[in-house]
């Protein structure tokens, strides 16, 4: 597959995941002020640039002020320096043979001389297709100037030109070390990214438009939320991707009722009370990753798998993980596993009466979850009957594109700025998220914040993104080090409580939900791991990414699902065979899950066991934001 046709692709993903309901985006719109047809209006204009020296003043004085920027600057410093010895390394291999070095500038100037021919001719009044196709998946470049303008045309595919150029010379330096290329291309995405010519004032119609015409008062309005973000962020740039205030845990985000029964110092269990007069038998837990909160499951009404999942008559039972400081930092995997999920399975019996569950593990939340059962598997433990997982990782020879950033030196930085305070900060997984997508999640903000001067929408899935966690350093530094980077667990190298991890010894029935446009938990990487579990596994693939295709509700379906045989093979083998299927994949897991317990009981409420009810969920600890 082309690098092209992957980048509309993973545009598409990004526009669905995060673009906000049309009734927002309206409401947005009519909030704003409107720009006035005709010249500017030059006193105003004069005004405004006052204010943005003013504003400007605050920025520096945020920057400048406070110490706690220091260590943020230091990252983002190694970060500068990483990206220069990575591309040094791709430059080197190509300037260190002539022919080579001929071959690359040749590539690029005939590019060029191409697109001056074309847009010359354009210039003199002709009219024909562009250099660089326009590609309409690409919302930087979606107002008719970038495609009406001979001049701002070529601005759009010069920069296409020179991006998919460096790209190339990237994929095709076969002599460096392919980890040494990955992080080269990430980093020229970065730069490719900043230097496009949507993100600057002077080469941007939309922008000088909206300038010209409001005399400035969008530059204005912008500078004055830059300053604020530099404030917010105490020195370091936080940019503003969502109207958080408009959202408040438990009143119209996270809001399906039930009690916190059970509470140590790693985390909460939420029981959440029954919808139905019966429910199975089997009690449901859900293991959260502690990446981010578990209220992805739980929106609102509408998008809530766990509202849903109560709906179908299921006793549902939720993990809140703490959000740490540094008297966790010892908590590791093991800790997670005893005071996390083992805790929770002995609450859910006092709580029900019941020793047997079923389980659901997310994310990272899968990954510990794959581990736990896999030790139970050593120990004779019985107590999860079935597993579900999703967008979960066992094997990382295939891991998505968080594998950017570990390697052996990266790690003995990471582990020296952690022994410090205890826990990875919780903006360092944040940032590395947006870098991941920098288009859509850093520089659509830049534009959209300080240039339109538009302030950011209320989207519930943005304000959740934003409400980042820290991680403890020996949980982070153990999945770093032996998932990411020495791939131990589906090699049967991985250790637990003193037993040695054999994924085929787990043979409890299984369903495995992949994404198919997954870009932390790649569908391939997923289907690798799937296929080292002993027991009956029932792979399944859901339409969008790692957030959206996991949140499809049943009632309001965005995204289809594709189902096929046990994972075996090779994974395009097994796609090229699966059926696709309308709908939501919920409606598929909640029939698989009722065929494993068909045994029902009276509604259980919570408090009704031996757990009196600690406090109303969401609970306290997913309220503790840094």
């Amino acid at each position: 597959m082309s690098a092209r046709k992957i980048k509309r692709l993973e545009a598409g993903r990004i526009e669905r995941e995060l673009t906000p309901p049309e009734s927002q985006i309206e409401t947005s719109a009519k909030a704003a002020p409107r720009a006035t047809e005709g010249a500017p209006d030059f006193e105003r204009l004069s005004y405004n640039l006052a204010r943005l020296v003013e504003q400007g003043g605050r920025t520096l004085a945020a920057y400048f002020k406070p110490s706690e920027s220091n260590e943020a600057k230091s990252n983002v410093s190694n970060g500068v320096a990483d990206a220069l010895r990575s591309i040094g390394r791709i430059a080197e291999h190509w300037l260190s043979d002539p022919a080579r070095t001929l071959e690359a500038q040749s590539s690029l100037t005939v590019k060029f001389l191409g697109l001056w021919a074309h847009s010359l001719r354009r210039m003199s009044g002709g009219s024909e297709n562009p250099f660089v196709p326009y590609d309409p998946s690409d919302k930087r470049f979606a107002a008719p100037e970038w495609r009406e303008s001979p001049f701002f045309d070529f601005l759009r595919q010069a920069h296409a030109i020179v991006s998919h150029w460096a790209e190339d010379l990237v994929l095709r330096s076969n002599d460096v070390d392919p980890h040494i290329r990955d992080k080269a291309n990430f980093y020229l995405r970065q730069i490719s990214s900043a230097l496009s010519p949507s993100n600057f004032l002077a080469t941007n119609p939309e922008l000088l438009k909206e300038t010209w015409a409001s005399s400035g008062d969008n530059l204005a309005r912008g500078a004055a939320l830059l300053a604020q973000d530099m404030e917010a962020g105490k020195g370091t740039l936080k940019i503003s991707q969502c109207d958080t205030s408009k959202f408040e845990l438990g009143v119209n985000i996270a809001t399906t009722p039930g009690k916190v029964v059970f509470r140590n110092d790693l985390m909460e269990l939420i029981q959440y009370a029954p919808a139905t007069d019966k429910v199975f038998k089997r009690p449901l837990l859900i293991i959260p990753p502690w990446i981010n909160k578990f209220y992805i499951l739980d929106l609102n009404p509408e998008k809530s798998f766990v509202r849903f999942a109560v709906s179908q008559g299921l006793t549902v039972f939720m993990i809140s993980w703490v959000n740490p400081d540094k008297r966790h930092r010892d908590k590791g995997f093991e800790a997670y596993m005893r005071e996390g999920i083992f805790a929770g399975l002995d609450a859910i019996e006092k709580a029900t009466g019941e020793s047997e569950v079923t389980a659901i593990g997310y994310c990272i939340g899968g990954t510990l979850l794959a581990m736990t059962l896999a030790y139970m598997a050593e120990t004779g433990d019985r107590r999860i009957a079935s597993a579900s997982f999703f967008t979960t990782q066992t094997d990382f020879s295939e891991a998505g594109g968080l594998k950017i950033f570990v390697d052996a030196e990266s790690l003995r930085v990471l582990e020296k700025k952690m022994a410090a305070t205890g826990y990875l900060d919780a903006s360092v997984m944040a940032s590395a998220f947006n870098m991941l997508r920098p288009e859509d999640l850093i520089w659509s903000f830049v534009v959209n914040n300080y240039m339109k001067g538009k302030p950011p929408l209320a989207f519930d899935l943005l304000a959740w993104n934003s409400d980042s966690t820290r991680m403890t350093a020996a949980n982070h530094l153990a999945y770093l080090r032996h998932c990411y980077l020495e791939n131990r667990l589906s090699r049967r190298k991985a250790k637990l409580g003193g037993k040695t991890l054999d994924l085929s010894k787990v043979t409890l029935p299984v369903y495995h939900l992949a994404t198919r446009e997954d870009h932390i938990a790649p569908a391939k990487s997923v289907f690798i791991g799937a296929k080292f579990l002993g027991g009956k596994v029932r792979y399944v693939l859901a339409g969008s990414g790692h957030i959206a295709g996991v949140v499809n509700p049943a009632g309001k379906p965005k995204y289809q699902y594709w189902r096929g045989k046990a994972p075996a093979g090779e994974f395009e083998d097994w796609f090229a065979a699966a059926t696709k299927h309308k709908g939501s994949w919920w409606v598929d897991w909640i029939k698989w899950i009722k065929r494993q317990s068909r045994k029902q009981v009276l509604a259980r409420l919570p408090g009704d066991g031996e757990l009196p009810p600690i406090c109303d969920a969401p609970g306290e600890y997913v309220k503790v934001r840094y």
